[in-house]
């Protein structure tokens, strides 16, 4: 019938072929300051045409002196075949770095308890990086989510429960500004 019809098959599953010049952003979650394993990187920058043995160093080299030990994501913007790390924090992130602990040892050191105390300046302060992403329509909601997780990190905010600091928001005992 179809003299070509294996072959129209095939280039019909072909990917289309990607433009170089192009800006790609790619998410990935490291651990700051290690090189990840480039087997988990090779899936997600192996099509754009980046080594990720090189990738996985340059990630490591950028989160080294501020996230090191901690998960963060990493926004990867290729373009040109070159990759720019930037991390993204998250609020848990932020609040554990607000700790101030020191680094520990990920292969050694598990189910650790973040058991300090931050200040509900602190709180203000990561509230403030973190409220382009937050859902919440005034400042104050955005302290609350990032109550709310240190909460889950298992910290205290001004030596009390983040829950009750939480209440004492909404019932008008801390002043949040909206700038």
């Amino acid at each position: 019938f179809f003299p070509n019809a294996r072959e129209r098959t095939l280039t019909s599953r072909m990917p289309p072929k990607f433009d170089p010049s192009s800006v790609i952003e790619v998410f990935l979650r490291a651990t700051g300051g290690e090189i990840g394993a480039a087997s988990s990187l090779a899936p997600k920058i192996g099509p754009l045409g980046l080594s990720p043995k090189k990738v996985g160093e340059d990630i490591a080299k950028e989160t080294k002196k501020d996230w090191n030990g901690l998960r963060v994501t990493v926004k990867l913007t290729v373009q040109n075949r070159q990759a720019k790390v930037s991390v993204v924090p998250s609020a848990s992130a932020l609040v554990i770095k607000a700790l101030k602990e020191p680094p520990r040892d990920r292969k050694k050191v598990k189910h650790v308890k973040h058991s300090g105390n931050i200040t509900i300046d602190d709180c203000i302060e990561i509230a403030r990086i973190m409220r382009p992403r937050s859902r919440a329509r005034h400042l104050a909601g955005t302290v609350k989510e990032i109550l709310g997780t240190a909460k889950s990190t298992g910290c205290t905010v001004d030596g009390e429960d983040p829950q009750d600091v939480q209440q004492a928001i909404d019932d008008g005992e801390y002043e949040i500004p909206d700038k």
